[in-house]
């Protein structure tokens, strides 16, 4: 492997902002993650990039709606990684999302854990959305605390 290529378990492109915990700052965010993707070669309108923009619009709602601290900002986080063409699977990219805050309680479920929301819901849509656009999608400590983590994988072609 020559010294511009990366591992591919190494991002090839990583990216980290703090945005104002209101909705306005959960907008910019999905927009600023948009004009990333785009910095990286994901053009703005395709698959890739909508999936993307509707996963950190959910995140980023809900660290505002549910994870809101009053004076503490949530933080969205990107890496884009090349899967190994070797390995299980196609060759193809990985986009892993991140996004933080800082309430320690109000924790989200974990999958699996998720109910189904009622057809007449009002809310509790995000997570099952998330679930059913990324590949992969948790919920961890936030390192450094306080505060949680989800994280969703999408798989780039």
């Amino acid at each position: 492997m020559n010294q511009t290529t990366p591992h591919p378990t190494e991002p090839a492109h990583a990216f980290a902002q703090r945005f104002s915990s209101t909705p306005l700052g959960a907008r910019l965010a999905r927009h600023l993650v948009v004009h990333q993707l785009e910095r990286w070669g994901v053009p703005h309108g395709t698959v890739g990039s909508d999936t993307a923009a509707l996963v950190v619009g959910e995140l980023a709602a809900n660290a505002v709606t549910h994870g809101r601290v009053p004076g503490r900002d949530f933080e969205v986080r990107l890496a884009l990684r090349h899967r190994d063409p070797l390995g299980p699977g196609a060759a193809g990219r990985v986009l892993r999302i991140e996004v933080s805050d800082t309430r320690t309680e109000c924790r989200p479920p974990s999958p699996g854990e998720a109910a189904a929301p009622s057809p007449l819901a009002d809310a509790g849509r995000g997570l099952a959305l998330v679930a059913a656009l990324g590949a992969r999608w948790r919920v961890r400590n936030r390192v450094p605390g306080p505060g949680k983590t989800v994280v969703a994988e999408l798989d780039l072609r």
